[in-house]
């Protein structure tokens, strides 16, 4: 994301590259690329050059909202992948959850993202976990959290240790994406401590109450800040590359022409 919607995510250290994956934002947090693996494998043999690793990227992160029975959008495609990574980048454009809202907000608005599809994006707490390290503050030392809510989670997050245990970011339906997030913050169940700032803005409360009691009203509006996420920036034309494997660079780019008629996308970028 700090480079645009290019899978940069994805690619390895080696002895003469350094990627995002171990960057302070993502290290011990960012999972599953074994899953992309599998994806990109399987595509690679059906439909070799032809799929990038950041439009696997966007199809998966719709598919697995639809899966947990959230809502669905038309997922553009054409993407070329990164040859570059920025570790440096991530550490300051992705807004730490340890830090006030106010960051996050400033963040996504040099996106281009407005407040409300900031907020709506902030939904996406309705599944995922958090780290202990992430949270441990906020379970011993705020006020603006609901005792019964802090006690159960010192249990898996002691005040020294443990920095890896996790804990679901919406601890009512931790599997189901819903609008039970909005629901948690106006019951001062919020895990992190951006998510529970969100109810001390005057201006953002009404769109928590909003969405807490239409849950609809949400599924629409996440759906297209998501279309609008997927195409931050994208490489298109000759850009970038469509990697062999979505964990390093190709050696050499020469296009395929096998099964090109079986492989055909729909490119929707320009």
């Amino acid at each position: 994301m700090p480079q645009g919607c290019d899978a940069s995510i994805l690619l390895d250290d080696t002895a003469n590259f350094t990627g995002e994956k171990n960057a302070a934002s993502n290290a011990n947090s960012v999972r599953g690329f074994a899953v992309i693996d599998i994806i990109k494998s399987q595509l690679e043999d059906l439909c070799p050059g032809v799929v990038s690793c950041a439009d696997i990227l966007a199809v998966a992160a719709r598919d697995s909202i639809v899966a947990l029975g959230g809502p669905s959008w038309t997922v553009l495609l054409g993407r070329r992948d990164s040859t570059t990574a920025s570790p440096s980048a991530v550490d300051s454009n992705i807004p730490s959850p340890l830090r006030s809202l106010i960051p996050q907000l400033y963040f996504f608005t040099n996106k281009g993202f407005t407040a409300k599809e900031t907020i709506t994006l902030l939904g996406s707490h309705t599944i995922g976990q958090a780290r202990c390290t992430m949270f441990r503050s906020r379970i011993y030392n705020d006020t603006n959290i609901d005792s019964t809510f802090a006690t159960s989670l010192r249990q898996n997050c002691p005040t020294t240790g443990g920095d890896n245990n996790l804990a679901p970011l919406d601890t009512t339906s931790p599997t189901s994406f819903d609008n039970a997030y909005f629901k948690n913050l106006l019951n001062e169940k919020g895990l992190l401590l951006v998510d529970q700032q969100l109810v001390n803005e005057p201006t953002i409360y009404s769109q928590i109450t909003e969405y807490s009691n239409n849950e609809e009203a949400f599924r629409t509006d996440f759906a297209n800040a998501m279309v609008k996420m997927g195409s931050l920036s994208p490489l298109t034309g000759s850009n970038g590359q469509i990697r062999k494997n979505c964990r390093r660079l190709n050696e050499q780019i020469s296009p395929s022409t096998r099964n090109v008629m079986k492989c055909q996308l729909l490119y929707s970028f320009s």
